[in-house]
């Protein structure tokens, strides 16, 4: 009678042959998320950016046409619009007036500064018109 001695493997020995290592993957999948999740910060901060502009736009148009709208200061309008603007946006800044009547209206252009040049939103304009002294 011949008997066969069968060896016992543990449970670890049979996942080790059978189940392929996977050193680093939970690595490479964090990376991964993490640079997901830092492309969509930096999206949300430049659309911060980018409505600030908008904001500061408005607030300079409206300044500097009140300050047209009298005659003797009308020449100041560009120094008042900036002198109401953040001083990071005021270097890209454009003030165009345009006169009709009794109203003076003043278009202020502002470049919309980007954390990235994938995400350039370029420029914002707004305008404010007040009625001339």
């Amino acid at each position: 009678m011949v008997t066969h001695i069968l060896r016992r493997q543990s449970v670890t020995e049979l996942t080790r042959k059978t189940v392929p290592r996977q050193r680093g993957q939970a690595a490479i999948e964090y990376v991964g998320v993490l640079v997901l999740l830092l492309i969509v910060a930096i999206a949300a901060v430049q659309l911060g950016i980018a409505v600030y502009a908008a904001q500061q736009a408005g607030t300079a148009s409206r300044a500097a046409a009140r300050v047209a709208s009298y005659d003797n200061q009308a020449w100041k309008y560009e120094q008042a619009g900036r002198a109401s603007m953040s001083g990071w946006l005021e270097d890209g800044a454009t003030f165009t007036p345009s006169m009709s009547g009794d109203e003076i209206t003043v278009t202020t252009k502002v470049e919309i500064p980007a954390l990235l040049p994938l995400l350039d939103f370029g420029s914002v304009t707004k305008s404010a018109t007040m009625p001339r002294d």
